[in-house]
């Protein structure tokens, strides 16, 4: 199982899940709102800890980290926030498991800081430019219900099974802690598009990333395109691998999750 502990980043109260032993890596949840690391991670943590030290933050701005007052969110934040909880814990390199909004803030690490990262896997990752889909629309426009939550889960999964009344109602009440909504609009307020646009590295910067990078998507997400993103990442990206899942929607390590761990697990093992 996992630990829940706190830790001071730059004087910002971080929450984050600390389980296993071995090369670090660190877990990087989505924009979802209502998102934790527990939420998002879950499942995978304990078949990751088996062979890794994992480490799994709620970004400033999300979760059960603290929402300082003054803070604008936004790519530079939240990368500055996690270069600065790699170095606070102490590791001086690790691997990256990025999901959608955090696929795209491990390359603005990777960018920013290589020293700081070893391999990476992207997973439903945003970064690069598309058109706001349908899907990350009403994800970002989020309004607190239980029953909106339930409608974001059918969206999230391709299989419906995954949407249970049990998790929309852990990420209800995750999403109206004290101040959360408030936060999570502003981050994501219209136009979407610009917000989405700013996620992205110019394609000259993703060139220059040399770490091994491994894509994974399901072939059927409505909220984040695999055509363009991964595969664009596939061309981009000068030592990348892609894997699709079908019937598989945004939520990989969900839908997935045991082949998702081994795939990160072999990718991670490789001399």
């Amino acid at each position: 199982m996992y630990q829940s502990k706190n830790i001071e980043v730059n004087g910002i109260s971080t929450h984050y899940l600390e389980s296993g032993q071995g090369e670090p890596i660190l877990l990087i949840h989505g924009s979802g709102p209502g998102v934790t690391a527990e939420a998002n991670w879950r499942l995978v943590i304990p078949r990751l800890s088996e062979n890794f030290h994992v480490y799994a933050p709620d970004i400033v701005g999300f979760g059960y980290t603290e929402r300082p007052e003054d803070i604008q969110y936004g790519v530079e934040t939240w990368t500055n926030h996690l270069i600065s909880f790699i170095e606070t814990i102490g590791e001086s390199r690790v691997h990256i498991i990025g999901n959608s909004l955090g696929g795209a803030l491990a390359l603005h690490i990777a960018n920013k800081r290589p020293d700081l990262v070893n391999r990476m896997v992207l997973m439903g990752a945003a970064g690069l430019p598309f058109m706001v889909t349908y899907g990350l629309d009403k994800v970002w426009g989020y309004e607190p219900s239980v029953e909106n939550m339930k409608r974001l889960l059918e969206i999230f999964a391709y299989n419906q099974d995954f949407a249970t009344d049990e998790l929309a109602q852990l990420r209800y009440e995750a999403s109206i802690q004290p101040g959360l909504q408030e936060a999570f609009s502003k981050m994501f307020a219209e136009p979407r598009q610009e917000k989405l646009n700013q996620l992205a590295l110019p394609e000259e910067q993703l060139k220059k990333i040399e770490q091994p990078v491994l894509m994974i998507h399901g072939r059927e997400d409505i909220v984040v395109p695999y055509k363009e993103t991964s595969l664009r990442y596939l061309e981009l990206l000068p030592n990348s691998e892609l894997h699709i899942f079908s019937k598989c929607g945004h939520w990989t390590q969900i839908e997935k999750k045991n082949e998702f761990a081994e795939l990160c697990e072999n990718f991670f093992l490789r001399n």
